[in-house]
């Protein structure tokens, strides 16, 4: 594949402070910008319903956003400069061991190894074992952190109760670990701290996979009134599972490239079941709420493809998939999921772990999707490309008519429904 990509043509200024620091007090309160067949409105997310109707099946991304930065305070007897404990951050990125499997790791007990970044990781001396105790349902529990491989950034986590008679104890999952020690991975762009609001707040209301560092923002819209609006007008909705990587705010650094193999799209999990594969096989329209949710459908239908014409069913889609076909010997939509269902079937698998790294740009024709619900992006990123993918240059027109209208940008900021 060779694509020029001049990112000056997918920038635009964004005030600081139209970055929402924020959550507004009611979520779907925040404005919507409707852009359908070139003209754009503005309205609010509450009325959301107004523009679909039976014919869509929505799609969410069910991931919840885990506490990924853990925070550990070296010994007392190892001093930093300023007479305190060298603070070191642990943010986690994704499970190795015992699997890789994120839903999975965050069951596991006693221990795991994560492939994280190590904030302070220079005060971290080979071998020093870091240390925190908790109290989780009344057990006093010991963490121990140490450095697997300092290369690879590969942490290995451990932890026991204290008491002596550990028969009587209750095995702790990881997540319990998480939700007690950890701090939510509010994005860079937020400049506060993590509050306690925001474990509530920087979470969809239908979260429940645990296992992502990012939130899909889109999602953070919705409320129950919102949903309940939804199944008055029969309009469908289905739940599947992406866990959001943290590189989601990566920017594309290149200003020209003429191979987009240069950029690095980090891998993301994908859950999915059969009564994921038979609603989209079965749906009219496919509204995806949110880069995450479109992701992962766009990435089934490449990977459906994949077992169709290359009777590969190695569940992993790699960034350029979807560029390395002749478009005239594609498949359908319908014919691309079935496949998935018939291997499903025929290897007796009611759910699919892959992985994909799908990299959507101008060019990419969408195979799955007609409407994108989503937020306001980051200028030069993926998430620009993307939408522009999906509705072309009126993007600068979208994210003009958005700032002139005052709307709060990013990921507590205000959303948009985009019709292809």
């Amino acid at each position: 594949m060779s694509v020029k990509i001049n990112l000056e043509n997918y920038t635009y200024h964004l005030p600081h402070e139209r970055i929402a620091q924020n959550p507004l007090a009611k979520r779907d309160n925040s404005k919507l910008l409707v852009y359908q067949n070139g003209s754009i409105s503005h309205h609010h997310f509450k009325n959301v319903t107004d523009f679909l109707n039976d014919d869509y099946t929505l799609y969410f991304n069910n991931t919840k956003v885990i506490p990924a930065r853990l925070l550990f305070e070296k010994k007392a007897t190892q001093k930093g400069q300023n007479g305190k404990g060298a603070t070191i951050e642990i943010f986690l990125l994704h499970p190795l061991l015992p699997t890789a499997d994120v839903s999975e790791a965050m069951l596991s007990t006693q221990k795991c190894t994560w492939k994280c970044v190590v904030g302070n990781l220079r005060r971290w001396k080979e071998g020093q074992i870091l240390e925190r105790e908790l109290k989780i349902d009344n057990q006093s529990i010991l963490i121990q952190a140490k450095i697997a491989d300092r290369k690879e950034l590969l942490i290995e986590l451990e932890w026991q109760n204290k008491e002596l008679d550990l028969a009587a104890s209750t095995p702790i999952p990881f997540v319990d670990i998480v939700e007690k020690l950890g701090v939510m991975p509010l994005p860079p762009y937020i400049k506060r701290d993590a509050e306690q609001k925001d474990s509530s707040t920087y979470q969809t209301i239908y979260s429940k996979a645990a296992g992502a560092v990012a939130a899909p923002t889109a999602g953070l819209h919705f409320t129950k009134n919102v949903l309940e609006n939804l199944a008055e007008k029969n309009i469908k909705t289905n739940e599947l599972t992406l866990h959001v990587g943290a590189g989601t705010f990566q920017p594309v650094k290149k200003e020209n490239f003429d191979d987009v193999k240069s950029h690095t799209m980090h891998c993301e999990q994908i859950v999915i079941t059969k009564e994921n594969i038979k609603s989209v096989i079965a749906s009219k329209k496919v509204a995806a709420v949110g880069t995450t949710s479109m992701r992962t459908l766009e990435s089934l239908y490449w990977y459906g493809t994949k077992i169709l014409l290359k009777n590969n069913t190695t569940f992993f889609v790699e960034k350029l998939e979807p560029y390395n076909y002749d478009d005239t010997k594609l498949p359908s939509k319908k014919e691309s999921f079935e496949a998935i269902l018939k291997y499903m079937n025929d290897s007796h698998q009611e759910k699919l772990t892959g992985e994909t790294e799908i990299f959507i740009l101008p060019s990419y024709i969408f195979r799955v999707c007609d409407t994108l619900i989503t937020n306001f992006h980051m200028p030069e990123t993926t998430l620009i490309l993307l939408v522009a993918a999906f509705i072309g240059q009126d993007w600068k027109k979208i994210y003009q008519s958005a700032l002139d209208n005052e709307y709060r940008f990013l990921s507590y900021g205000d959303s948009s429904l985009l019709f292809l």
